[in-house]
């Protein structure tokens, strides 16, 4: 298998691609890009799986948020 990537914002160029591609019986996966950068996704998502396992704390109301973090 080969990788063919194509950089292109006109939708016409890629429109035409993809209808070659078509047209010639090739089969191919669109991706985009994501404007975010890898490393911010992954801590974003480890972050939903502690909200989901539980592993909160919780900031009570009159509560210093520096006295949670440097308590830990």
């Amino acid at each position: 298998m080969t990788t063919l990537f194509i950089n292109t914002e006109d939708q016409k160029v890629l429109q035409a691609v993809k209808d070659l591609l078509k047209n010639a019986h090739v089969s191919f996966k669109e991706q985009a890009e994501s404007p975010y950068n890898p490393e911010f996704v992954a801590m974003i998502e480890d972050g939903e799986q502690q909200i989901k396992e539980g592993r909160t704390t919780e900031l009570k109301e009159g509560e210093n948020l520096w006295d949670l973090v440097t308590s830990k």
